[in-house]
């Protein structure tokens, strides 16, 4: 790391830090500033003569990398690396890297407590009695919802990962059955794979954890959801292309299924009329499983890792 100090800009920061974490272990390594946010017109003004970037959602696509003549490294603040022309960025020699792993265990919690909202309706019945809804009656308590026990439940997973799996050993400690579902059938102890058909129809519960692709996108639609119980819910922390939102608000609105609970939507920030919005119990997060300040500063310092390892010569976690 001799000689003069390498230009980094971070084009999107705001969303791993908006102000409760530190960006000094990367202002050592070099020139650095960092933007809260860009827009792609911004994107290659604010990175001339950078030879280190570093996005989250930004996306660097090939009309960027052949602008950007100084860089070197782009470094993803995050897991995935679509937002990121890997093609355009290898014909030019520049390093690519992610940060894998570093939000597995929150996003296992946010499933549960998505799931534990649908099932006890927690936020429903804190509202119902700050309205004065307990108050004066004659029994000493009242549900407004069916409460659900999720003990003997069966939870079936679409994707078994890393995530799928930290999320199906809390669902054992609850005494559910776990059954998953991938293209390609494996063998993993205590979680039995079924085909797709046989978790749709025999779970209580279905949580996507699979990745968006041609065979993935719009997995849960019509045809998905008048296979599963009337009884069942739907989670998804994973993708929201996953869903067909039409489909499921519909479902939704006719009791096809019982609820639902969404960290994530086809598109982030969504518009207004998003049928979701007004569909039944369907309970909808702005895609934070992943923002526990734990799971950032573990995403930040493993960000910090790959690019102390990139300026020694020896790059982690590359992609592409």
């Amino acid at each position: 790391m001799a000689g003069p100090k390498m230009k980094i800009v971070v084009l999107d920061g705001y969303t791993l830090n908006p102000g409760d974490l530190s960006w000094a272990p990367l202002e050592a390594l070099g020139e650095f500033t960092v933007y809260d946010r860009s827009t792609p017109e911004q994107a290659i003004e604010r990175c001339k003569g950078a030879e280190i970037i570093l996005i989250n959602k930004i996306k660097i696509r090939e009309q960027e990398i052949e602008a950007l003549l100084s860089l070197k490294y782009i470094g993803l603040l995050s897991t995935g690396y679509d937002v990121v022309d890997i093609n355009a960025a290898s014909k030019r020699g520049i390093i690519v890297t992610n940060v894998p792993s570093y939000g597995t265990e929150s996003v296992a919690q946010m499933v549960f407590a998505l799931l534990l909202e649908l099932s006890n309706n927690v936020g429903l019945h804190n509202e119902a009695v700050k309205n004065g809804e307990w108050s004066g009656r004659n029994d000493f308590c009242f549900w407004k919802r069916p409460l659900i026990e999720l003990y003997g439940k069966t939870i079936g997973f679409i994707g078994f990962g890393r995530i799928g799996q930290a999320t199906a050993k809390i669902a054992k400690s609850f005494g559910m059955k776990v059954i998953y579902f991938v293209p390609k059938k494996k063998i993993i102890e205590e979680a039995e794979w079924v085909s797709l058909d046989e978790l749709l129809k025999g779970s209580d519960i279905i949580s996507l954890h699979c990745p968006l692709n041609n065979d993935t996108r719009g997995i849960i639609n019509t045809s998905a959801l008048e296979k599963m119980k009337d009884t069942a819910l739907l989670i998804n922390t994973s993708r929201g292309p996953l869903i067909n939102e039409e489909d499921l608000a519909s479902a939704l609105n006719n009791d096809r299924i019982a609820g639902a609970g969404l960290d994530v939507l086809s598109i982030e920030p969504p518009a207004n009329t998003n049928p979701l919005f007004n569909a039944k119990n369907c309970i909808i997060t702005p895609h934070i499983a992943w923002a526990t300040i734990e799971a950032r500063t573990r995403l930040l310092n493993t960000a910090t890792k790959n690019l102390k390892s990139f300026l020694n010569g020896k790059p982690e976690n590359t992609v592409g």
